[in-house]
């Protein structure tokens, strides 16, 4: 089946209880048993069931199901947020005195977690570049995991999947891709090499800018060196499946970071339309950059724009997609501001992937607890301006920004 069909008629859409089309909220805490020895298996793992709904829901395990399938894993987890699903992969293979290799061109909010967890004893070394010959020389012995945003957010560089697996297995160790802002439609990092997939599903997936939710995929193909990743030793009957197993019966389970069933239920049908939405998206985002890019007084940011030097991978990695995101530099944070303010039909709001076109300015907020060299290196300036494009006409979004920008220098 391709992408649509699978979505609408793939396995995980299948066998609800009441012959439902769509499954149904389970909008529970917990579900009773006739026995107390039933209820005990299920706690113990050895016998299928939900017993309390942090640590398991049907409602969201459908949803964990549906974008398991569609990345090509071997198990999913949920969890309340992207940021939880970030923390909860990472904790499930670092303990202290563990090190982390990650590209620098990450998400605030990522950067701002890095920090948290050197006061838990990981160290993060930060890549400029997500290659194979980048991220060689900073791997050493303490090194477990290697994460990096397939598109990073906002600077859009594009993670070379291949050569950067290549050299992390060579080492013994795991590749973990942020996909967000690719999407399962535009991007399989599974396919690429990658080992973990992890989504903001409040994103894309979700579309409609309704729930926070967050999801990890196992690919369940890392051959674990269990001397070397001790955080996985317990489980070590469970082979490659380990991390999966480790993730949602210790961090996630404990550490509670659950998604609510109704904020499943609303990504679930969500998902639905993600082609859809993304097709759109895309040409909307490519138009409205070829337009601004005309403009001889800014800079534009977007894959897809020849002259961009992470254009090869559009075609190599991201379906011929350069995404939904674009960004330009007005010159200074003043005239930024201006711009923005002076926008019709953008809403000024933090969050991407809405059907919506939302539009920040990132220095003053998703960095503003990082440094002038980190942003920097992060792809964010003073007079960045991040764009996350909707489905509205693009001839309206063109007019909006090129009068928004013209106005800027008359004021």
């Amino acid at each position: 089946m391709r992408f649509n069909t699978k979505l609408l008629h793939g396995r995980s859409t299948q066998n609800y209880a009441q012959r439902e089309i769509l499954p149904p909220v389970s909008q529970v805490t917990a579900f009773r048993y006739e026995s107390m020895e039933e209820l005990r298996k299920v706690f113990e793992h050895k016998s299928m069931g939900f017993a309390y709904t942090r640590i398991g829901n049907p409602t969201v395990a459908a949803f964990e199901q549906r974008i398991n399938e569609l990345e090509g894993g071997m198990g999913a987890v949920c969890c309340s947020s992207g940021m939880s699903a970030i923390t909860a992969a990472l904790l499930a293979v670092c303990r202290s005195g563990d090190e982390i290799v990650a590209g620098s061109g990450l998400y605030g909010g990522t950067i701002d977690l890095f920090r948290d967890l050197e006061g838990l004893g990981i160290h993060t070394v930060f890549a400029d570049e997500l290659t194979g010959e980048a991220v060689k020389p900073l791997i050493n012995e303490k090194t477990r995991v290697i994460f990096g945003e397939l598109i990073s957010n906002p600077s859009l560089r594009v993670m070379d999947v291949e050569s950067v697996s290549k050299v992390a297995h060579e080492e013994g160790i795991p590749l973990f891709v942020d996909s967000t802002t690719a999407t399962p439609y535009i991007a399989n990092p599974l396919m690429l090499g990658a080992d973990v997939v992890i989504h903001s599903t409040s994103k894309y997936i979700n579309g409609g800018g309704n729930s926070i939710g967050g999801i990890i995929v196992d690919g369940g193909k890392f051959p674990w060196d269990f001397d070397k990743h001790t955080a996985l030793a317990g489980h070590r009957k469970y082979g490659k499946m380990a991390f999966s197993v480790r993730l949602r019966t210790d961090i996630w389970e404990n550490f509670g970071g659950c998604l609510a069933p109704v904020n499943a239920f609303l990504s679930f049908i969500g998902v639905e339309t993600l082609a859809l939405r993304m097709e759109k998206i895309c040409r909307n985002a490519c138009k409205l950059a070829e337009a601004l890019n005309e403009i001889s007084d800014i800079e534009v940011n977007y894959l897809t724009l020849e002259e961009h030097p992470y254009h090869k991978y559009v075609d190599e990695e991201l379906s011929g997609y350069g995404g939904g995101i674009l960004s330009f530099r007005a010159g200074s944070k003043e005239r930024a501001y201006k711009i923005i303010n002076g926008l019709k039909y953008a809403l000024i709001a933090s969050n991407i992937g809405d059907i919506r076109t939302l539009v920040i300015h990132p220095a003053s907020t998703l960095y503003m607890h990082s440094d002038k060299e980190t942003r920097e290196k992060a792809g964010v300036y003073d007079d960045t301006i991040r764009v996350s494009v909707g489905i509205e006409d693009e001839e309206d979004l063109i007019a909006d920004f090129t009068e928004a920008v013209r106005k800027s220098l008359d004021e």
